[in-house]
């Protein structure tokens, strides 16, 4: 996690059409962009006010986006909620709510969390067993996890919440595709015990990821603590109108998680039809571990259609869902030329 120098290494992440032309310069263009886990079906755009964008952000108007936020996730109060410009800039400073010490990741997961925990001051391992995370000053569990889908139950979860608050340790629970996860196993609802923060992701879902919102949700202190750390005007004016009418929303976000749905099965069956197993995700994004991951990907990458590798696990991809009917068909084009040529491969080694 460390460099040399004692600078913390920066993390590759998907989602960056400059590096994918980079690998791919002979691809057709626009990319296909399925490296990211983002709803290619984003919340409608509307027309924001004016003072969106000439005035500073009123306070009030904070407010009501922090009790929109707790209806829609089940935090107890809007009190327990905290706004923040994206998820990932809280990664820090929530680690850095504990005194530096152990931290332990469950994973593999979202190389991020390990990172934020570095630079906070703590030692970071990860491990592959829940119960492993009692021995840390601060555990982080990514549920639903990024790239396989694993849910953690929200049972487990309080157990071990309940025994780092008993001396003096935080859960962090990211729960940043909980909107399309099993919502029973949330851990909102239960964030006024103290000793846990869950994190919740806005761009993800909405697929309004440029937006840059996201929250953390905890016990007041906790919120105040964190409030404190970013000073006033922390959420920008657009942000503030787009998180209070999309989280007030219901009816969109009900009909979105069954549109998901029902992508992920049609990519699931396109995947199957190539012979290509889909090992878990969830609705906004589907898990592939196979032996020629890599061909896979550097086949399609050549088609302009951008999946996500990971360095240290290269018989993993994830792949998100194409957002448009052009998409499906050169996502399909593309896995019968990959299917063809393999087939040829081995008609070869055959002879």
């Amino acid at each position: 996690m460390k460099l040399s120098d004692g600078a913390i290494a920066a993390v590759d992440h998907g989602g960056s059409l400059g590096r994918a032309s980079a690998l791919f310069p002979h691809a057709p263009q626009p990319f296909v962009d399925l490296s990211t886990g983002i709803n290619p079906h984003s919340y409608p755009l509307f027309d924001l006010p004016a003072t969106a964008l000439s005035r500073l952000p009123e306070a009030a108007r904070l407010h009501e986006l922090a009790k929109v936020a707790a209806d829609a996730y089940g935090a107890p109060s809007a009190v327990h909620v905290a706004a923040a410009p994206g998820t990932q800039i809280l990664l820090p400073r929530v680690a850095s709510l504990v005194s530096p010490g152990r931290a332990l990741v469950l994973g593999p997961t979202y190389a991020e969390h390990a990172r934020a925990a570095a630079i906070a001051g703590h030692a970071v391992a990860e491990v592959e067993d829940v119960e492993a995370l009692a021995g840390a000053d601060l555990a982080i569990v990514v549920n639903p996890n990024n790239p396989d889908g694993r849910v953690v139950s929200r049972e487990r979860l309080l157990r071990l919440a309940g025994a780092l608050r008993a001396k003096g340790g935080l859960l962090v629970v990211d729960e940043a595709f909980m909107d399309v996860g099993p919502r029973v196993e949330s851990l909102a609802g239960d964030v006024g015990q103290g000793g846990i923060v869950v994190l919740r992701s806005f761009g993800k879902f909405f697929g309004l990821a440029g937006l840059r919102l996201g929250f953390a949700l905890s016990d007041t202190l906790t919120v105040e603590r964190l409030e404190t750390q970013f000073g006033p005007w922390a959420v920008a004016g657009p942000a503030l109108e787009y998180g209070i009418r999309a989280l007030a929303d219901s009816g969109w976000q009900a009909d979105m998680r069954r549109r998901l749905a029902e992508d992920a099965a049609r990519l699931d069956a396109l995947f199957g039809r190539f012979g290509i197993p889909v090992a878990g995700g969830t609705t906004l994004f589907r898990y592939l571990r196979f032996g020629d991951a890599p061909g896979l990907f550097s086949a399609l990458g050549e088609c302009g259609i951008l999946l996500r590798h990971f360095s240290d696990r290269p018989q993993v991809l994830r792949a998100g869902l194409p957002g448009s009917d052009e998409e499906w068909q050169r996502l399909e084009s593309a896995l019968a030329g990959w299917d063809a040529r393999r087939d040829d491969s081995a008609r070869e080694i055959a002879r």
